[in-house]
């Protein structure tokens, strides 16, 4: 079992698509952080420009916990095409290369081979979102310091120093678990396929898609949007409510954790019952 891990984690950080995701965030992140350092404190001047008429204002809220969440917000829709160039190639780069035979001669079962695959891509996403965790908080707080976290809505809501870091933390512990079911579905898609672009495009279609859907202000679909799994993707974002909805937490988790479980199931059925043909 740790032996086929081993082969398959070597074998897809071999691959330079892997890579495309890490630079991609080493780049943007940098260069976002850059511009707003040159660019000041004008961002959370102009979100709280009513504010400031009523109240007056202390301390450091232009920090790196300010830049981490825009960051985020800004990013996790496009976090699951990184994810997916990965995910999506797992099983259908081995058809593609046409090397499934000789990776079946193995002794090892068709659903060890794919529990290994399925492990490799979740750690994959794991290692994905840790470096922008990694990235944008490190250099964030290098550059803009540390203090009280602002979030700009209906209302403003002002989270204390001394809590920001522990919510942070964990709102990208859930920002992994959302893009494991993003890995998932990219996952199944590349059991369906001998080529490795379509479940890339399968599985941004029906995020946009079901996004789109449950964002439309028509009654049906507000009726359908709590069966869709991108209405919980925003999770990570319930972290840094005030209070924290940690009922509402539990059950998107939940919802999300079946998703993976039923992709996971679906793709299995698939690959065992599969006739391999290269």
């Amino acid at each position: 079992m740790l032996l086929i891990l081993k082969d398959e984690l070597l074998k897809t950080y071999k691959k330079w698509r892997t890579y495309i995701g890490f630079i991609a965030i080493a780049v943007f992140v940098p260069a976002v952080q850059l511009a707003l350092k040159f660019e000041g404190g004008g961002m959370v001047n102009r979100m709280t420009r009513g504010l400031q008429d009523d109240f007056f204002l202390v301390g450091n809220f232009f920090n790196g916990y300010f830049i981490t969440q825009f960051l985020l917000n800004s990013m996790w829709v496009h976090m699951p095409f990184l994810i997916s160039l990965v995910a999506g190639d797992q099983l259908a780069g081995e058809a593609t290369g046409g090397t499934f035979r000789l990776l079946l001669i193995r002794p090892a079962s068709r659903s060890r081979i794919l529990l290994n695959k399925y492990v490799t891509t979740l750690f994959y996403s794991f290692t994905l979102v840790a470096f922008l965790a990694l990235v944008s908080l490190g250099l964030g707080l290098a550059l803009f310091g540390s203090g009280p976290l602002l979030i700009p809505g209906r209302t403003i809501t002002i989270i204390p120093v001394e809590q920001v870091f522990w919510r942070m933390s964990l709102a990208f512990g859930f920002a992994i678990v959302c893009m494991w079911c993003v890995a998932s579905l990219a996952f199944l898609f590349s059991s369906l396929v001998e080529n490795a672009i379509g479940p890339i495009v399968g599985t941004m279609a029906v995020v946009i898609i079901f996004l789109l859907l449950s964002n439309m202000p028509v009654d049906f679909f507000k009726a359908i949007k709590p069966y869709l799994f991108t209405s919980y993707l925003n999770v990570w974002q319930k972290m840094l409510e005030e209070p924290i909805p940690w009922q509402t937490i539990r059950n998107d988790l939940l919802i999300i954790g079946g998703h993976c479980v039923g992709f996971y199931i679906v793709t299995w059925y698939i690959f065992v019952k599969k006739d391999i043909l290269s």
